[in-house]
């Protein structure tokens, strides 16, 4: 659930359209609750009047969660929303989001985003090696470990998208994606927050590299039999359930997930699926 960006500026509604009554203005939400920006200064004693009237009225009303968008020159209201009972619901870099929950029942206001999307990259050319890189930061940094090229999906963009990007960031090559091979799912990672962690097969369209100086101590192309025999691939169990089926895809004898684009409620997405063994209906 996010506010939506057209909700009323002005500071209060018309008492006509509330019985008399002067409210926060709002934009009622699709599961029975009401959303709030405020975009101009207000003095927090007069605001905090404001969100008991308000509340009180929403309560009357029937309604359900209330949010209120912050924007950032106005966080000092933060303040006030706690303590008539709000909470902290989520945050960007230009606002703050708070929620209250109106009804008696349990709460069931969809909680802040929960995972992280991150991708691991398979890129494996005709000779049989494998695109490598050697990391200036994180846990391997120094250690003289080759792991496959890795990185986290960015706002708005498909995994597919994401993992051709990190792979050009990080080597200089160019590649086509091809499947998801695997994913695998941890808990309480980046800041608390779950992650889901795409292996991805990709076919390279260009084999110079061009290693990324911020992030990466080197690159290069690495006869497959040799990175598996790395004593960290060999005594990690997550790599070894990946060099197993990055070598059964590549000797035909695993499919992964290809993408096609579908649309749903006006929204546009992807689709993952066994394209070898079901081809959607079009």
């Amino acid at each position: 659930m996010s506010a939506s960006s057209s909700s009323s500026t002005n500071l209060v509604t018309s008492e006509e359209a509330n019985g008399g009554v002067t409210v926060l203005p709002g934009v009622e939400d699709k599961y029975g609750g009401v959303v709030t920006e405020i975009s101009h200064p207000i003095d927090p004693s007069a605001f905090s009047a404001l969100l008991r009237t308000s509340l009180s009225n929403w309560t009357l009303q029937g309604k359900k969660g209330v949010w209120i968008k912050l924007p950032r020159h106005l966080i000092g209201l933060a303040e006030t929303a706690v303590k008539e009972g709000f909470w902290f619901h989520h945050a960007e870099k230009d606002y703050l989001m708070l929620v209250y929950w109106i009804p008696k029942d349990d709460n069931t206001l969809p909680f802040n985003a929960s995972h992280r999307v991150s991708i691991a990259a398979f890129v494996i050319n005709h000779k049989k090696e494998v695109l490598v890189v050697q990391e200036k930061t994180g846990r391997t940094k120094g250690k003289g470990i080759w792991k496959f090229p890795t990185g986290v999906v960015n706002e708005g963009e498909y995994i597919h998208d994401g993992s051709v990007r990190e792979v050009k960031e990080e080597t200089g090559v160019d590649t086509e994606f091809v499947q998801v091979l695997a994913f695998r799912q941890t808990h309480k990672t980046f800041f608390e927050k779950s992650n889901l962690f795409f292996v991805c097969m990709l076919k390279p369209l260009s084999f110079e590299i061009n290693a990324q100086e911020s992030e990466i101590e080197a690159a290069q192309w690495m006869p497959w039999e040799e990175y598996t025999k790395q004593p960290f691939v060999q005594n990690h169990e997550l790599l070894r359930y990946m060099t197993d089926i990055c070598s059964a895809k590549t000797n035909g004898d695993y499919e992964g997930f290809t993408t096609i684009p579908v649309s749903e409620h006006d929204q546009q997405g992807n689709l993952y699926f066994n394209s070898r063994d079901l081809l959607p209906r079009h």
